[in-house]
């Protein structure tokens, strides 16, 4: 695109939403005229955005009747399984946020650190992985070039703002004693709930079984074995992972520290006798992956642990969008 694009933010109103605005303010992403889009209870209510008030429409099937080039969804899976279609039909590029497109063949799910190269295939939509996925591949695509990696064990602590405005409440209910299941069938406050979205037949829940099948869609290797245990714990931002790492080929500890010390988008913070390591507390508001507690696994040849930490609706929802949108534009 030579000119600036014409921008629109769908599904703006909600947690991911406006920090999509956010972000784009932040990284002053270029465009010629924006247009702000919600479901029709937020539709009329105002937004600021770079100092200018813009009153949110109602997204209907006439909406992408505009000159609109690139469109930001973060409106939920039903909303994008209707809505895209009609959009990338009238020649505007969505990406999109929800897991509606993550698994079609004929989506590209892109990490701009990962895999740039796969938003060239897309025909009118681009997805956004899932936010503890896109944190792990950023972490684990300099190992798999230069290593290879035969398994991966995920176990990943889940911050309540995953679950939106009411994972939050449950959370802040809780703390002050007050137990609320707006958001889980369990109190948060307290607890670790091994439950991230609905229960499948094979006894994994939606959620691990999207950080399997998405590791392999984004490192374009199915040949690697992923399993996967999601927990949502009592954290208000940012989503930490323990992750075990069967690599192909030997290597030493410390090549791996400096491999990933110089990996695009991710800080090394590995200072174990001097308490550093990566914390969701201190890396809330950040946009980059953070890593810590490397270290050898003995039980298996070849094995790390690792520690991932990650603001999960930036980097993991709002930040990733928006750096793909600007790859489009480049």
């Amino acid at each position: 695109m030579n000119k600036k694009p014409n921008l629109a933010v769908v599904g703006a109103t909600g947690v991911v939403g406006r920090t999509i605005l956010k972000v784009l303010e932040e990284r002053d992403f270029p465009f010629e005229n924006l247009y702000i889009m919600a479901s029709a209870k937020s539709a009329g209510t105002v937004v600021n955005f770079k100092g200018k008030d813009y009153v949110v429409e109602e997204l209907t099937e006439n909406s992408f009747d505009k000159p609109i080039d690139i469109a930001l969804f973060s409106a939920g899976g039903a909303t994008s399984e209707k809505f895209a279609p009609i959009a990338a039909s009238k020649g505007v590029v969505v990406v999109d946020n929800s897991s509606a497109w993550r698994m079609n063949k004929e989506v590209p799910l892109v990490v701009p650190e990962v895999n740039p190269e796969a938003i060239k295939l897309h025909k009118g939509i681009i997805s956004n992985p899932n936010c503890s996925t896109i944190q792990a591949v950023v972490v684990l695509k300099p190992l798999y070039d230069k290593y290879g990696i035969k398994r991966i064990v995920y176990s990943t602590y889940q911050a309540v703002s995953g679950t939106g405005v009411k994972g939050i409440k449950d959370l802040e209910e809780g703390l002050k004693g007050n137990d609320t299941n707006y958001a889980y069938p369990h109190p948060i406050a307290g607890n670790c709930l091994p439950h991230i979205d609905s229960f499948l037949d094979n006894g994994y829940t939606k959620e691990e079984m999207k950080m399997i099948r998405e590791t392999q869609k984004i490192l374009n290797d199915e040949n690697i074995k992923v399993t996967a245990t999601t927990v949502r714990v009592p954290v208000f931002d940012s989503h930490s992972e323990s992750i075990n790492i069967e690599l192909n080929k030997p290597f030493e500890i410390e090549d791996i520290k400096k491999l990933l010390a110089e990996a695009p988008g991710v800080v090394l913070q590995d200072d174990p006798q001097n308490n550093v390591y990566p914390l969701a507390r201190e890396i809330a508001g950040k946009d980059e992956v953070f890593v810590g507690r490397i270290r050898r696994d003995f039980s298996v040849d070849n094995g790390i642990n690792i520690w991932v930490v990650a603001d999960n609706i930036r980097k993991g929802a709002a930040t990733n969008t928006v750096q793909i949108a600007e790859l489009l534009i480049k």
